[in-house]
């Protein structure tokens, strides 16, 4: 059968328990995997049959392919080059910058991952790392991560330096505030006391 035959899209709900009986054929973890099911990318055939999966997981502007899996491996061949069109497609739409994969198949060899250098697992999110000790890898684009975070932290330093600035006006106008009243209030106090003097000393008017 040509791969041209298969669709490849996201799994669904409906799809789960065609899943499962790949997931034990490969005696992949079903119990984690089936809970997240949103990760794989599958290849259906005309019949509506699942015939093969690929999971990516998505962490820190990086992705992982994993637990691939086929009804009949000796189509796998053919559906690899579709499930990785559409894996290329979910990554460019997530903004993803560096692809990683523990799968050992030498279609991933010929598709543009290569092995990790001995600096490149350092890269690796925190939760990935030990899964595999053979790790290829592809650079999709720059990693923009540093620049970002740089971005956002300026962004934080002058929010908090408005903050600060609003914060030093508000304690300033309260200054003045004090300031005028306590003026106001020793000025009414000495016209009570010009008043009562005036009127304790009435001559005083008239000299």
């Amino acid at each position: 059968m040509s791969s041209g035959t298969y669709r490849v899209r996201r799994a669904t709900l409906d799809d789960l328990a065609q899943l499962r009986e790949l997931w034990q054929t490969m005696t992949l973890p079903v119990a984690d995997l089936e809970k997240r099911l949103t990760e794989f990318q599958v290849a259906e055939a005309p019949d509506g049959k699942v015939a093969g999966a690929l999971g990516l997981q998505m962490l820190e502007g990086q992705g992982l392919l994993h637990s691939e899996a086929f009804a009949d491996f000796s189509i796998a061949d053919h559906l690899r080059p579709l499930l990785w069109n559409r894996v290329q497609s979910v990554a460019t739409n997530h903004g993803l910058f560096r692809l990683w994969t523990g799968e050992q198949a030498p279609f991933w060899n010929h598709c543009g991952l290569v092995p990790a250098n001995t600096d490149a697992p350092q890269k690796l999110p925190e939760a990935w790392r030990g899964r595999s000790n053979n790790w290829l890898t592809l650079q999709l684009r720059e990693d923009i991560s540093p620049v970002i975070s740089a971005e956002r932290e300026f962004a934080k330093f002058m929010e908090a330096e408005k903050q600060r600035t609003a914060k030093a006006f508000q304690h300033a106008r309260t200054l003045k505030f004090i300031a005028n009243f306590i003026a106001f209030a020793l000025a009414i106090f000495a016209l009570a006391v010009l008043i009562y003097w005036f009127r304790r000393n009435p001559q005083a008017l008239g000299r």
